[in-house]
């Protein structure tokens, strides 16, 4: 049990260090195109850093297993949730990221709705699972995150909004994957290896490289932390919806502890929404007086050559070209009478 906790730990601790090796990596390398991905996959692994971090999560992947196989799965899942602390702690210290209260108080509230997930999580026998609802979660799924990662494309989002929507749809992706894969170890244990040769399984692998050039390209678009954070809630937020529509894991062993899980639920919700740092309406309003300010300067001059309207010219319309008419002319007939 010891052994197991230990690896869980090392485990987040790795995949944290794993993402932000990931990040600086994926910004040094040539922009990630979903229309060359082999070119693309040479550029991030041409990448130093993206090698590392590469490497490293597939040790922290292993380590995982290892505590699965030693500790309790609820224990070892409150343990990786409670990872994204770790990520906000080394982000600061040793990568130069650099969070806001409002980060914060984001990153603690998902860590700890998660950790309560998973430390909730009731014991029960393994049961069979549905196929109906595993067709229903995989195709869901994968039509969701197809459709961020071509919104993401098509729509005329700035870089952060595209790479934070990438985001989610990597995410999302590798949760899928994880259901995915839950349900080929299953049917190999009751029918063998043959049992591999499902269409989950290419579910499965489609599902993995998806996500990992939208999860590459939402590195080199949104904001570092942000993107690392949205990515391991949405594949956290889709494994755990997957392990109870498809394998039946139940939400709670009485009222007590289904509300506890669904207030846990939306913590993570609300915890995931206050990470994104709020856009600064009154700089972009500043900014924007500054940037006419600037245009009016930079107008050409009386003396340039060119003669400048003055603003009641620009504006003149042709009734206001009427009624000037109309004052000028009784203008003259006053004086004439005079």
């Amino acid at each position: 049990m010891l052994v197991g906790l230990v690896l869980a730990v090392a485990s987040a601790l790795g995949t944290s260090a794993a993402f932000l090796f990931k990040q600086r990596g994926a910004v040094a390398a040539p922009a990630v195109d979903g229309r060359h991905p082999l070119r693309s996959a040479v550029g991030l692994f041409r990448s130093k850093w993206w090698t590392i971090g590469w490497l490293l999560a597939l040790g922290a992947w292993l380590l995982h297993v290892g505590a699965l196989a030693l500790a309790p799965l609820s224990i070892v899942q409150a343990v990786l949730s409670g990872g994204l602390v770790f990520l906000a702690i080394l982000a600061e210290r040793c990568f130069g990221f650099h969070l806001g209260r409002r980060q914060w108080i984001g990153l603690v509230m998902t860590a700890a709705g998660l950790v309560v997930v998973g430390l909730t999580s009731a014991k029960h026998s393994v049961g069979r699972s549905s196929l109906a609802a595993l067709i229903a979660v995989e195709c869901g799924v994968l039509a969701c995150g197809g459709g961020l990662v071509l919104g993401s494309v098509k729509l005329d989002n700035t870089h952060r909004d595209e790479g934070m929507m990438l985001a989610v749809a990597a995410g999302a992706l590798f949760g899928v994957s994880d259901v995915a894969i839950k349900y080929l170890t299953r049917s190999t244990g009751e029918g063998g290896v043959l049992a591999l040769v499902s269409p989950w399984l290419v579910a499965a692998l489609l599902a993995m490289v998806v996500a990992f050039f939208a999860s590459a390209r939402s590195l080199q678009l949104g904001p570092g932390l942000v993107v690392i954070a949205l990515t391991s809630v949405a594949a956290n937020v889709v494994a755990i919806s997957g392990g109870i529509l498809v394998f039946h894991d139940p939400i709670g062993s009485g009222p007590t502890q289904i509300v506890e899980r669904l207030l846990a639920f939306c913590f993570v919700v609300v915890g995931a929404g206050l990470m994104p740092a709020p856009r600064r309406a009154k700089r972009d309003r500043r900014t924007a007086r500054i940037r006419r300010h600037g245009a009016g300067r930079s107008a050409p001059a009386r003396g340039s050559g060119q003669a400048r309207p003055s603003p009641a010219a620009v504006q003149r319309t042709p009734a206001d070209a009427a009624v000037l008419a109309a004052n000028l002319s009784g203008g003259v007939a006053s004086r004439d009478s005079a």
